[in-house]
């Protein structure tokens, strides 16, 4: 145990390779998306309405497909599953700049969300949950982090790739970067377990030298059929949902500024900002989670949320303003990706984790479905963001309210003794 702890873990290799993973996933084709609404849009003579109607395909497959992911992630080997799943969102996203009608969107979007459930939600949290028992906060975040980081760069070079080249190339360009890029880095760092390399997890070596009563604390918690009947789970599962309907304006970043008179180069850069945002935000609240608690820690993403909105409503035609209520939309945005998982064990513990995790993470589909498209139909009929901006302000109000209601749920599972 000694030699393990004087090396370096493979856990920090693992996670370095679910940053790359999921900053390309994520931070480059997930969140690139919305750059080609308003050109694509305004080529094939598409509402906006009817266009994003594909994000909701997309959302409805996840919430169909996430608990099937869950079991095939259990079952499956990892590395195999990862590649398949990175060709598949990838590809289907490269496949985009061939289509002349937005049925072309709504088929592809299926391949692309069944591909997304794996690298861009479930594994980053159940692969970071395995491999580390301490700092677990700390390699959300980091993991999160990088997705900013990667977005920052990839952001305006998709931007600048459309104004350049179209949209059709641009679609195409990123689709073989990521799997030119990751599928190798799956290759090479991702591993299930420890178990897979001989290994304690990160943290658990120092544990086992201790008294037994530490390592069984990691597998505390509730039953994932005991997290379903309580109503901790469903103030987890609304905060899901809100926090995910908060994040699905990201998409919307664009057309909003080029409503408002930017051109596409700025809202390119713009979601630059806004990725440095999810950059700093990501490390700020995994550090936070493990030094005053999930709880306040979202309490606190919440409130700052009311500031963002307040600057997108009073002042977005000023460019630096906008530019830092973009970065700060972003900074909150981090939530769904670290303080969802994070609240998660802190409410349910390890127990069964990620069966619990699987089935809450069901509110983020079901935003999904409902936010995105309802969003771009807010647009077409008001012309403006500004209803979408109040309606998201209310959201992160309610948000609190159900971060305290889960505290409350997880209280009464302890006296209930069901917590152990």
């Amino acid at each position: 145990m000694s030699e393990n702890r004087r090396s370096f873990h493979f856990a920090w290799i693992v996670l370095i390779g679910l940053s790359i993973m999921a900053g390309f996933a994520r931070g480059g084709i997930n969140t690139a998306g919305g750059l080609f609404l308003t050109p694509v849009s305004q080529d094939l003579k598409i509402g906006m309405g009817s266009l994003t109607l594909y994000f909701s395909i997309s959302a409805l497959v996840i919430l169909i497909f996430l608990p099937l992911a869950g079991k095939m992630m259990a079952k499956y080997e990892i590395k195999f599953l990862l590649i398949i799943a990175t060709i598949l969102q990838a590809g289907s996203f490269a496949m985009f700049g061939f289509m002349n009608s937005v049925w072309g969107w709504y088929i592809f979007s299926i391949p692309m969300a069944i591909g997304s459930i794996f690298v861009a939600q479930m594994a980053g949290p159940v692969l970071i949950n395995n491999w580390f028992k301490k700092s677990n906060g700390l390699a959300i975040g980091i993991m999160m982090a990088a997705v900013g980081m990667f977005g920052a760069v990839l952001q305006p070079l998709a931007g600048n790739l459309i104004a350049s080249e179209g949209w059709r190339s641009t679609y195409k360009i990123l689709g073989v970067l990521v799997i030119a890029v990751v599928v190798p880095v799956i290759l090479l760092t991702i591993r299930k377990s420890p178990r897979d390399k001989g290994l304690q997890p990160y943290g658990g070596e120092v544990e086992s030298t201790g008294d037994q009563d530490a390592v069984s604390f990691d597998e505390r918690g509730v039953t994932a059929a005991v997290a379903r009947k309580s109503s901790a789970f469903y103030a987890l599962v609304l905060f899901f949902f809100l926090i995910t309907s908060v994040g699905s304006f990201a998409p919307h970043v664009g057309p909003f500024a080029m409503g408002l008179g930017y051109d596409v180069q700025f809202a390119g850069n713009v979601m630059g900002f806004f990725m440095l945002g999810l950059l700093i935000g990501s490390l700020t609240f995994g550090f936070m989670s493990d030094k005053i608690g999930a709880k306040n820690t979202a309490i606190f993403a919440m409130l700052t949320g009311l500031v963002a909105v307040a600057l997108l409503i009073m002042l977005a035609t000023n460019p630096l303003v906008f530019r830092i209520g973009i970065g700060i939309y972003g900074f909150v945005t981090a939530s769904i990706g670290v303080l969802g998982p994070l609240l998660t064990s802190a409410v349910f513990g390890n127990r069964e984790y990620s069966q619990i995790y699987a089935t809450a993470a069901i509110g983020l589909a079901v935003a999904g479905i409902v936010a995105l498209p309802a969003y771009g139909f807010v647009y077409d009929m008001a012309g403006s963001y500004t209803p979408v901006l109040y309606t998201i302000a209310v959201m992160l109000i309610l948000n609190i309210g159900a971060v305290i209601f889960a505290f409350r749920g997880k209280k009464k599972l302890e006296q209930e003794g069901l917590w152990n």
